[in-house]
């Protein structure tokens, strides 16, 4: 019995001791220790993201592809329409991957980066296309095709233009410029931080 006491009052003096050394730890160190971030090291954590995808947009619109001769008669035999529809994803973002020392400054607290506008990376598609394909009797007997690869083509050339209308574009820079700011942030809290497009 004697020595689960003092098995106990070790643990519990041991956990004592842990607390105060908690306690008084802080007020060991040093003053006036701060952390100082550096252009370098941003422009080192920034380039580190490479492509930063900000938005995804998922477009879902009817695209037509026709293949005519000018004549209704030659369609008739060698003629095609593709109709297609599916969901393409476009995600837009900053490349970050070339950025240099002359685009990162830091002073008086602030923080500046001048960074390349906002484009897209890529167009997926996300989900099955429907493709219906109207072809001549001579096309079909000679060049069969089911026009999937054109269909895909088409959507994501169609997804392209319309993430590149205006609105969205206006949209995609105003996310990129709060995500740009947050990862500063993360790195520098409280830093005032201000993005410039090339």
């Amino acid at each position: 019995m004697k020595r689960y006491l003092w098995v106990a009052i070790g643990a519990a003096s041991g956990v004592l001791l842990g607390v105060l050394i908690g306690l008084f730890l802080p007020l060991l160190r040093p003053a006036g220790i701060t952390t100082t971030i550096t252009s370098q090291s941003i422009l080192t954590a920034m380039r580190d993201q490479g492509f930063l995808v900000t938005q995804t947009y998922v477009f879902d619109q009817p695209v037509t592809i026709q293949k005519s001769t000018g004549s209704a008669f030659k369609d008739f035999f060698v003629g095609q329409t593709i109709e297609a529809r599916g969901s393409m994803e476009a995600n837009v973002g900053v490349d970050l991957s070339g950025l240099s020392e002359q685009d990162v400054t830091v002073s008086n607290g602030n923080v500046t980066m001048r960074v390349p506008r906002p484009k897209i990376f890529n167009t997926r598609l996300v989900g099955p296309i429907e493709v219906k394909n109207s072809q001549g009797i001579l096309k079909r007997l000679l060049e069969p095709n089911d026009g999937y690869n054109e269909a895909l083509t088409a959507l994501a050339n169609a997804a392209e233009t319309a993430a590149s209308k205006d609105e969205i574009k206006q949209r995609a820079e105003n996310v990129s410029i709060g995500e740009l700011q947050r990862l500063v942030r993360i790195l520098s809290p409280g830093t005032n931080v201000i993005i410039e497009w090339k």
